[in-house]
Order: C-alpha cells, then sequence, then structure tokens
C-alpha cells in the first residue's frame, strides 16, 4: 500500500525559513535583461528568436534544457540557471559567491559567450528597465502555463506592464538565525525606496519619455495590492511566522498537480486551503511554496532573504547594487548606522516614498528631508564597510550619480533631450552595455 501523505503543518512551513539559518555572507544576483532586435529595437519575440537562443546557447555551452509542457524555458548547469520571465526577458541566476568580483566574471564570461548567438539572431541584450519600443500590447507570454495563469489572475492596470516589458535586478543576502532575518528584513525594506531611487533606469517607454524615471517601479504600483509592496518589518517586533501569516493570507492564483493546474482565482487564500482543501485537494509543502513564489513585495522573505526593487541598469551599477548591501548587510556597525539613518522615518513615511519614487526619484524631500541627501548617507556607510574589501570598487560606478544628487534615469533624460535628440537607437545603444 501507498504510504498516505501527512497534513501540511504549520511547522513544516516555518521549517523552510529556519533552514536558511547559516554562517556563510554570501552575495547571490539574479539579474533580468532585455531582448531586442537589434534591426527594430522590438522586443524579441520567443516563437521567432528567443527559443532558438536557447536551443543554440544550450548546444554550444553544454546547459540542459529546463522545459514546460516541451516548450523550452530556460537552461541550466550546475548551480546556475538561465530562465525567461513572461515577456521572454532573460534572467540570469548564480550561484551565491562570497565577493562580488566573482559573480562579475562569472556574469562576463556568460555575456561574452552569449554575444555572437545573439548576433546571429540579430538580438541585443539591455541592461534597462523596461521595453525601450514595444509595449505589453505587442509582447507574447511565454509558453509557460504558470505565466499564464498569472496574466489572468493579477488585476492591476500595469500587471501587463509588469510582466511583459520589465526588468529587473535581485539581490539576495544569507541570515544566521531568525533576529537576524528579521533584523537585515526591516533594513532592507526600508533602504528599499532609497535604492529604487537611486538606480531609477526606465524612463523611456514605447519610444517616448513617460514622465517617470522608473516606470518599471510604477508597474509595481499597480500590480496587485494584495501580494506587492511592503511585507511587513517597518515598525514594531517581526518575526518568520508574521511573515508567514502575510503569505497565508493571500489569495491563491492555482494550485499544480502533476501535470496540471487547478486555477483558483483568488477565491480562497492559502490558509483557507491548508485548512479546508480546495476542490478535494489536500494543501501540500510544495503548493505554499508556489504560493510563496507568487507572493510579489519589495523584499521577499525566504530561506535567505531577496530584495528585489530595482531597475536593471548596466555600466557597472549592477554590481554597485550588490555592493551597497553586502556593505552594509554584513556589517555589524554598518547595520546599525543604517538602523539609526532610517529611524526617524515612520512606515507611512516609507509608504508615501514607495508612492512617489517613480516619478521622482532621487528628486523628492520625505519630511523635512532631501531624499538625495540620504541616499549619500547610504553610500557612505556602505563605502566605509567595504573599505579595504575587494568589492569596495564597485561602489565607484554610483558614486558618481548619487553625489551629484542624480538616478541613471537623469543622465539618460538628458542625453534624451540633448545629443540624442530623441533617437531610440542612441538609447539603446547606450544601455547596451
Amino acid at each position: 500500500m501507498s504510504k498516505t501523505k501527512e497534513k501540511l503543518s504549520p511547522k513544516d512551513i516555518t521549517d523552510i525559513f529556519t533552514s536558511g539559518c547559516k554562517r556563510e555572507k554570501n552575495i547571490g544576483i539574479e539579474y533580468e535583461r532585455l531582448l531586442i532586435s537589434s534591426e527594430t529595437n522590438t522586443a524579441a519575440d520567443y516563437d521567432l528568436s528567443v527559443c532558438s537562443l536557447l536551443r543554440i546557447f544550450a548546444k554550444e555551452d553544454n546547459w540542459d534544457y529546463i522545459t514546460d509542457d516541451y516548450n523550452i524555458i530556460g537552461l541550466k548547469q550546475e548551480h546556475d540557471a538561465i530562465t525567461l520571465e513572461p515577456g521572454a526577458q532573460l534572467e540570469l541566476s548564480l550561484k551565491p559567491e562570497t565577493n562580488i568580483c566573482d559573480a562579475e566574471k562569472k556574469i562576463t564570461s556568460f555575456d561574452k559567450k552569449l554575444k555572437p548567438v545573439l548576433e546571429r539572431l540579430g538580438l541585443k541584450m539591455l541592461n534597462y528597465g523596461i521595453s525601450p519600443v514595444s509595449t505589453h500590447k505587442n509582447i507574447k507570454i511565454i509558453p509557460k502555463r504558470r505565466y499564464h495563469l498569472m496574466a489572468k489572475y493579477l488585476w492591476g492596470i500595469l500587471s501587463d506592464v509588469m510582466m511583459r516589458e520589465t526588468a529587473g535586478l535581485q539581490v539576495c543576502i544569507d541570515f544566521c538565525d531568525e533576529p537576524d532575518a528579521v533584523r537585515k528584513f526591516s533594513i532592507a525594506n526600508k533602504l528599499s525606496p532609497f535604492m529604487t531611487a537611486m538606480f531609477a533606469n526606465s524612463p523611456i517607454r514605447g519610444g517616448a519619455d513617460t514622465g517617470y524615471k522608473s516606470f518599471r517601479a510604477l508597474s509595481w504600483l499597480n500590480t496587485d495590492n494584495d501580494r506587492c509592496g511592503f511585507a511587513g518589518g517597518l515598525e514594531g517586533e517581526f518575526s518568520f511566522n508574521e511573515y508567514i501569516d502575510r503569505v497565508m493570507k493571500t489569495p491563491l492564483i492555482f494550485i499544480n498537480r502533476g501535470e496540471a493546474a487547478a486555477p483558483v482565482n483568488g477565491k480562497i487564500n492559502f490558509e483557507e486551503f491548508m485548512n479546508y482543501g480546495w476542490n478535494g485537494i489536500e494543501a501540500e509543502l510544495d503548493d505554499f511554496i508556489l504560493h510563496a513564489n507568487l507572493y510579489f513585495p519589495e523584499v521577499r522573505l525566504r530561506n535567505f532573504i531577496e530584495i528585489r526593487n530595482h531597475d536593471c541598469a548596466g555600466h557597472g551599477l549592477q554590481y554597485s547594487i550588490a555592493a551597497i548591501y553586502k556593505g552594509i548587510m554584513y556589517n555589524e556597525t554598518a547595520l546599525a548606522d543604517a538602523e539609526e539613518l532610517l529611524s526617524v522615518f515612520s512606515a507611512k513615511d516609507f509608504a508615501e516614498f514607495r508612492f512617489n519614487v517613480p516619478r521622482s526619484a532621487m528628486d523628492f524631500k520625505l519630511k523635512k528631508y532631501e531624499v538625495c541627501e540620504i541616499a549619500k548617507e547610504i553610500l557612505r556607510i556602505a563605502e566605509k564597510a567595504l573599505s579595504g574589501s575587494v568589492d569596495y570598487k564597485y561602489l565607484e560606478h554610483i558614486k558618481e550619480y548619487t553625489m551629484d544628487g542624480i538616478s541613471p534615469a537623469d543622465v539618460i533624460l538628458r542625453n534624451w533631450y540633448g545629443s540624442w535628440n530623441k533617437d531610440i537607437n542612441k538609447l539603446t545603444a547606450y544601455v547596451e552595455n
């Protein structure tokens, strides 16, 4: 007789988070980029070119396929993975490294190997936060069943923009125990709107100035308020169980069973599913893991901390993001300094800033404080923590922006109305690097 599975318990779920407690101090990078046509600057189509890109690169560099119903949706090689976002944006997920310079070497090597395949297929890969020409109406969702279910469910007015047009960069950090996780989670949430402002890099969309410095951040404000935004830790005590409770009370989108998916479309939340089941289906641990991955806060707690709120950026800025978090999160003095710096703001202040940052980026006043001045202090804290480190050099890339009180978007807009004369080809050439 087959063994009956035991009912999912709260301890099973808590164990996911406590299993992440470790003494390592690694940095993980999840790096999304936009694939576009070299000739037209329009978004690359999965059927016409992106699937071929994966096939060719897998053969030439010995990667294994990741498939969904026989469709190639990504590649894997040891601890690294290449996956596709809903609009065929390419994401490179690397094994966490102690030093950012080791991650840079892997990314540089990957890009060098991929470039001739891109050129053969007439494609370019952009370090930019949003599709510069094509809008969601002209971008098909790749053949991954999960994405199609998400697209039908997510109810925000810009959810299609978020899914099909945008590219970001996530940084993952370790924690040694629950108090350490909660502390870092809290600081990461408080830093998040400032980091969004510092690295804003998506002002031009559909070939025109949107009036926003991070249209990507705007799209997340208008995706699904049940599962986006801050997930706690801004005021008072916090814990793994409080985070779990927030996830549990989030509406379910669908349930996977084998090769089939059962749409739920928000009719129950996970807590109700766990207690009562759904159409004869009992909750399992994999259901919670899937559901938690469909919860999209600014900072996501897993068996590591995933900080998710940055536009994709190039010119070395992709490594500056990781360097700031490494400096602050893995240095006791820097953690304390960041806590003190941000202690003057309330949860309401952070929410107000998050709402305004897509348009204003660094040009905003929070209470009586200039955001650009707070950003400079954040950078100084990271610099002090990384002084003498092999990764200190990566702060130089963002320093020239932050100390001038501007974001990458400000430079793009200055060029857009200046020497580029609104030429989209000059924009895409600039953000290819």
